[in-house]
């Protein structure tokens, strides 16, 4: 069973490597889809596999990589196309 989500990460995490964080967790559990920071300070990511990887992307999100300073992770599900693989997106 495969999930696609949109998650909005809130918080420090925008100058601390989260986006090439997000990159290389997600391309080792074989996920596709995008990572991009937010003018609202925020990070934004599309995860999309397998149930259990998604699920355990998302909780690796609350954590984030050292320096980071996660204060609200929040995911809904959606039916985007999220591509092939995964990439660091531009800011929107």
């Amino acid at each position: 069973m495969s999930r696609t989500v949109i998650s909005r990460i809130r918080g420090s995490v925008q100058g601390v490597g989260f986006r090439a964080w997000v990159l290389r967790e997600a391309t080792r559990r074989g996920l596709r889809g995008w990572v991009r920071n937010r003018q609202d300070g925020s990070v934004e990511a599309m995860f999309s596999g397998p149930n259990e990887d998604v699920i355990e992307m998302m909780m690796s999100c609350y954590l984030g990589p050292p320096g980071s300073k996660v204060s609200e992770a929040v995911s809904d599900p959606s039916r985007a196309d999220p591509g092939t693989g995964f990439e660091i997106r531009e800011t929107a």
